[in-house]
């Protein structure tokens, strides 16, 4: 649902998602996008009186963005082109042979490797991102294996998924849901979101005893938020 709101004689564009929440939280995503996350029922002035209120945190970051070379990802999935794996770019290479087995990909040195029958580029999308799924589970289990220790409560289950908007989410019932998406960020923001999901276990919302929490465990948390912020649309397959 867009709207806007005009602040020091600019006009801007805000979405607002509402959902079963206690807090309203604003974020903001480059090179534009100012989304609203609010509770069932909040009257709009509300939202807008709070948006004006964060008026020059808004425009700084909208600023920030500017001096982003942003580039919408569009991924041809041919031979040669750049990866993101772990925060690091790799090359693809693709090969096609006559396989008897099913499509394989591995890395070797800097590539990521596709062993495929057809180069039909629906094919070859759809095993990579089989592939990033499968290392995205694996590596967030294994993280999450290494917070564990720190809660008295261990997560229900842990679920790789689709997710646009969300990098992670926690049910009520301490189910950890993760973007697939989340194993071509850098390690230690991966960490993060694994971390700030596992401490909704504690604290279902973003009081400051969440905050808290998470800068307990992770004191330079801040920096792997902005790191998202900055990095998160190059993180597309």
């Amino acid at each position: 649902m867009k709207d806007k709101f005009i602040y020091k004689n600019e006009e801007i564009e805000f979405e607002i998602i509402y959902s079963k929440r206690k807090t309203l939280e604003i974020s903001i995503e480059p090179p534009d996008k100012i989304r609203v996350r609010a509770p069932n029922r909040l009257p709009k002035y509300k939202i807008i009186n709070r948006l004006i209120e964060k008026g020059d945190w808004i425009l700084k970051h909208l600023n920030y963005f500017k001096t982003i070379d942003y580039k919408e990802i569009n991924k041809e999935f041919i031979d040669g082109e750049s990866l993101l794996y772990l925060g690091k770019e790799y090359t693809l290479k693709i090969y096609e042979e006559n396989l008897k087995k099913k499509s394989e990909v591995y890395i070797e040195e800097d590539n990521i490797v596709v062993r495929i029958k057809d180069k039909n580029k629906d094919k070859i999308k759809k095993v990579l991102q089989l592939w990033y799924r499968q290392q995205a589970l694996s590596y967030i289990i294994q993280s999450a294996e290494k917070y564990e220790k720190i809660f008295s409560k261990k997560p229900k289950d842990i679920v790789v998924k689709e997710q646009k908007r969300r990098w992670g989410s926690c049910t009520y019932d301490n189910r950890l849901l993760f973007n697939w998406r989340c194993i071509m960020a850098e390690p230690r923001a991966i960490d993060y979101v694994i971390l700030h999901e596992m401490c909704h276990m504690v604290y279902k919302d973003h009081s400051k005893n969440f905050w808290n929490l998470v800068s307990s465990i992770m004191p330079d948390y801040k920096e792997q938020k902005q790191w998202f912020k900055i990095n998160g649309h190059k993180l597309e397959l």
